[in-house]
């Protein structure tokens, strides 16, 4: 079975339309150190995309985004403090042109309800993080 993404358009995105430009910055959020290390990576491996930073909780991808204002964020859904799901809450309500993907060892149908309804753009399995379907994800319609 191939890498697959749930997709989640549950928020309108800025007419302002970065997914076409030369840089997508990135943040990864994730509370292990070596997934980050492994996600830093496949975010290199896409042509465009950087990454600006990385956080190991809620608090610090909320504090993060406001210092970094990325284009995108790799929010692990369970994080120590405030989950990724409050974190992702917090982060579109102060920034409404940053896209989040919602990221999990756990099938989505085993994620707590709220992950859909906090606004994050997709969910994304973490074995099935790739080069390839973050680009698509990234040009994928919100």
């Amino acid at each position: 079975m191939g890498a697959r993404a749930a997709l989640w358009h549950h928020r309108d995105v800025s007419e302002i339309d970065r997914r076409t430009t030369s840089s997508v910055s990135v943040l990864i959020v994730d509370d292990q150190r070596p997934f980050r290390s492994v996600a830093r990576k496949v975010v290199q491996m896409v042509p465009g995309f950087a990454v600006v930073g990385e956080a190991g909780s809620g608090e610090e991808a909320v504090a993060a985004v406001d210092r970094w204002h990325p284009d995108l964020v790799l929010m692990d859904v369970h994080l120590p403090g405030i989950s990724g799901i409050e974190a992702t809450r917090r982060v579109l309500a102060s920034s409404g042109s940053t896209r989040v993907v919602l990221l999990s060892t756990y099938p989505e149908a085993d994620l707590p309800a709220d992950a859909r309804t906090c606004g994050a753009h997709a969910y994304l399995h973490k074995g099935d993080l790739t080069a390839e379907l973050l680009r698509r994800l990234w040009t994928a319609a919100p």
